[in-house]
């Protein structure tokens, strides 16, 4: 008989199962995998005897012939995990104690009662228990208490770890003022900080671009004796320099040199970008004199400082520091030389650009295509065609291939210099080589055909742009954008409109974009003529049509055409424009219409995101008329004059509308007579806004007469007894 198996007790631990508890009667954690809580996983598995496998994503594979330049350069990242993932994710790195307590913060989902309790259950808390929780830990606020809580446990301590941990948390949460304060808390605890504590808070603050914030603390630092090292120099003087504060970085200096340090390399790199960026190149200049002691300058560095003056536009600054270079004896590489050309070109100085350019052609450096662009943008815009063109020959024979952008530099170029069929040829190269042209492309071919009046070579390229796949009317409406721009074109633009009629390519919206040319121009007539035009042919006007004809017919004096297409446009249920407006309520003012006029004025600032600010005080005028008080209406009307908005015939109508709706005939005659002691209106304008006033005081009357007589019913007995007064 085989002896009996002795079974050894499982040792239970935190995995297993519940474990002894201790002689001093140490609560034990029950449950699950680590505590007592329930583990909400963001990814459950509905089948529980199937295993979780983890397959990668598969990517897809590059294909170079069906790569274009637009294609992204990478895959879209992934949406970012929800909370719970989030949580589940930076649990599974936890300790069981780390996981307990923030598991206990997450359920709780705030600092009190039931949070201390649970954490009155642990026997202590350590500080490093406590770094492990704040570098997860979420809320600022939680974060906080357990911080503070921890810290009042006896014998507790909290080290550098903690501490740093705590400023992190407070940073991440963008509770970055508080973070700051941490050294002081440090000093009251009897935990001095070090250099180690300012160093993180300057790390995050020039990580966030908060160059103040780095100054701040640089200060509190001295105020704590801390003397920073050279590396947390340079990360002070970069932080300020990135920002913009140049002068707060010259003082650090200032600091770093009392203070017996020596420079890095790395510290005159980030003075002289600084002083580069602010213009001050003599004293950049000053502290290359003082590199060259410690260390000689070098190409990159160079090469640095011509990028931080081309992009501020200092080409003097540019050819002073290239002249240092050569000074020192430093052989200037391809990029040195690509950016001084291209802000040599960018700053109209293409000639000493070209200068540079020959210089890499003689030591045989490989150029890029985008020097090449750059000249030839430059001597396109200098007027040197040919120049440009014999750098494109270059470039090919160099074995590059033009991009459009060269090419639209050319056939700009020559056609400015009226070489229409030189400029053709080019664009038929860009159509072979399949670079797909654009509107930028075939603009300036449209318009030196259309000056040189050559109609029937606009109407074949219109024709040639329409066979590869061009939106025609959609090019020609920026082509007569563009055209119209110049008003010595204007009439250039109608010849072209006249000739492209009968082939069918216009639009309402070229229409309107000539109707509104003409009436800048002061042809309001011809633009009144193409308005009827509009309405004869198929097509129908528009909004902006009609707020067009609204100007011009008011233009004309002629309020009431204006109005009927004031009424147009209410049926179509849109808005004029701000001009239309303003047109409409003027010439609505000059023959009496004030009632009409004020209408409009509450409709305009009632749908308008910003109405003009002659309505605005129109509706304050009215207001103050309340009052019956001249004083206070001459009051709004001088801070008008002070804002830059002199008075005319709306100002002048509000005023009457407002004393005959609100006031008195004299006072809105007092209101005049101190508007012209003040030279605003004339003798004669003073009699006639007078006669206005009254007549529209009268009009008033008889509208409460009217309404007093429907309101008591006596309109039927006043029409039996014969009266012909009342309207139908």
């Amino acid at each position: 008989m085989p002896p009996p198996q002795t079974t050894v007790p499982k040792a239970f631990n935190f995995i297993s199962g519940h474990r002894k508890p201790t002689p001093n009667h140490r609560p034990t954690l029950h449950g699950g995998l680590f505590t007592n809580r329930q583990t909400h996983n963001p990814n459950p598995n509905p089948n529980p005897n199937q295993t979780h496998h983890h397959h990668p994503t598969p990517t897809p594979t590059f294909t170079l012939q069906n790569w274009t330049p637009q294609d992204p350069l990478t895959t879209p990242p992934p949406p970012p995990p929800s909370s719970s993932q989030h949580f589940f994710a930076v649990a599974q790195t936890l300790s069981p104690i780390a996981r307990y307590i923030t598991d206990s913060f997450r359920k709780h989902k705030h600092w009190g009662p039931q949070v201390v309790a649970d954490l009155n259950k642990l026997r202590r808390v350590t500080p490093k228990l406590v770094a492990e929780v704040l570098k997860v830990e979420s809320d600022p606020v939680i974060a906080s208490k357990f911080f503070h809580w921890a810290g009042k446990q006896k014998g507790y301590r909290h080290d550098f770890a903690s501490y740093n941990a705590f400023a992190y948390c407070l940073n991440r949460n963008n509770r970055f003022r508080a973070a700051d304060q941490v050294p002081e808390m440090m000093s009251m605890q009897g935990k001095p900080p070090t250099e180690k504590q300012f160093e993180i808070l300057i790390r995050m603050h020039s990580d966030n671009s908060r160059g103040l914030r780095v100054y701040y603390v640089y200060e509190k630092m001295l105020k704590f004796g801390v003397k920073p090292r050279v590396f947390l120099y340079n990360r002070i003087m970069d932080a300020l320099v990135k920002t913009g504060h140049v002068d707060l970085c010259m003082s650090v200096y200032n600091d770093f040199k009392k203070g017996g340090l020596v420079e890095e390399g790395v510290t005159f790199m980030i003075l002289i970008k600084g002083l580069c960026k602010a213009g001050r190149v003599e004293e950049a200049i000053g502290l290359l004199d003082r590199m060259r002691k410690l260390c000689k300058p070098d190409v990159f560095a160079y090469t640095a400082m011509i990028r931080i003056l081309v992009s501020e536009e200092d080409l003097d600054g540019c050819l002073r520091v290239w002249k240092e270079m050569e000074r020192d004896k430093v052989q200037p590489d391809v990029m040195a030389y690509a950016t001084l050309v291209t802000g040599l070109c960018k700053g109209n100085r293409v000639d000493k650009g070209y200068e540079f350019f020959k210089q890499m052609k003689e030591k045989r450096y490989l150029i890029d295509r985008a020097v090449y662009g750059s000249l030839i943008e430059g001597f396109v815009n200098d007027g040197k065609v040919g120049t440009a063109c014999e750098l494109l020959e270059d470039l090919i024979n160099s074995g590059y291939r033009a991009d459009l952008v060269i090419y639209n530099h050319l056939i700009r170029g020559l056609c400015n210099a009226k070489h229409a069929s030189k400029a053709h040829k080019l664009f038929k190269v860009t159509v072979e080589e399949d670079l797909k042209p654009d509107f930028e492309t075939v603009n300036p071919m449209l318009v030196c055909y259309a000056e040189s009046r050559k109609f029937d070579e606009f109407s074949k390229l219109l024709e040639q742009m329409e066979s590869l796949g061009f939106n025609v009317i959609d090019d020609l409406v920026k082509f007569f954008s563009l055209m119209v721009g110049e008003k010595d074109r204007v009439v250039t633009a109608l010849e072209v409109f006249d000739n492209l009629k009968p082939k069918g390519y216009c639009s309402v919206s070229i229409y309107n974009i000539l109707i509104g040319a003409l009436y800048e121009s002061g042809e309001v007539k011809k633009a009144l003529s193409l308005f009827q035009e509009l309405k004869e042919s198929k097509m129908e006007p528009d909004l902006y049509t009609y707020s067009n004809a609204v100007l011009c017919y008011v233009n004309l004096g002629d309020i009431h055409e204006a109005c009927s297409c004031y009424n147009k446009i209410k049926d179509m249920s849109s808005i004029m424009s701000v001009d239309a407006y303003v047109s409409l309520v003027k010439g609505l003012c000059k023959i009496g219409e004030i009632d009409s006029a004020f209408m409009l004025v509450r409709e305009c600032l009632a749908n308008v995101t910003s109405g003009p600010r002659e309505f605005k005080y129109f509706l304050r005028i009215i207001h103050t008329c309340r009052s019956n008080d001249a004083d206070k209406v001459m009051v709004v009307i001088n801070e008008m004059l002070q804002d830059g908005c002199p008075p005319d015939d709306v100002i002048y109508c509000a005023v009457i509308s407002g004393m005959c709706q609100y006031g008195t005939i004299e006072e809105g005659r007092k209101v005049f007579s101190s508007m012209r002691e003040c030279k605003m209106v004339t003798e004669s304008d003073l009699v006639v806004y007078d006669d206005l006033l009254i007549d529209h005081m009268k009009k008033k009357t008889a509208d409460l007469v009217l309404s007093g007589l429907k309101f008591f019913r006596l309109e039927s007995k006043l029409k039996a007894k014969g009266s012909n007064l009342l309207p139908s």
